[in-house]
């Protein structure tokens, strides 16, 4: 492994632990500020897919809607893999949601992000969030 390819998994996983802060704190600039304009995410409650960042900025509204506070967004564990110009994030993620009378149900989920080097600056084009079928 090159030093490039140690020192961008770095920086991925950074920028995806800021994202997870970013999410905890309600921070929608930070939440969207390494994402593209064109940013293509399949998420687990409707919409199916969301393209574009202000499709993508109105998913997390619905997100907080169903969050009791504190808000969970916590990674588990996280693989990240990068080219020079491409790289790929897997992780398992536990966040939360309220049950019917009100009471905090954990939910582990799984993500996988894709992200492209542009001008010198990882962005992200494509985030998956999914959880096992019943």
């Amino acid at each position: 492994m090159s030093n490039n390819t140690t020192t961008d998994e770095a920086v991925i996983r950074e920028l995806i632990e800021d994202w997870a802060k970013a999410v905890r704190a309600k921070d929608f600039d930070r939440i969207l500020a390494h994402h593209s304009a064109e940013v293509l995410m399949f998420d687990v409650p409707p919409p199916l897919e969301s393209k574009g960042i202000e499709a993508y900025r109105e998913t997390w509204d619905l997100f907080y809607s169903a969050q009791p506070d504190p808000i969970a967004f916590d990674i588990q564990r996280m693989n990240v893999v990068a080219g020079s110009d491409v790289a790929f994030v897997a992780a398992l993620m536990r966040c939360a949601e309220k049950g019917r009378n009100g009471e905090r149900i954990t939910l582990d989920f799984r993500l996988t992000v894709g992200l492209r080097k542009i001008n010198g600056h990882w962005i992200i084009l494509h985030e998956h969030h999914s959880v096992p079928a019943t």
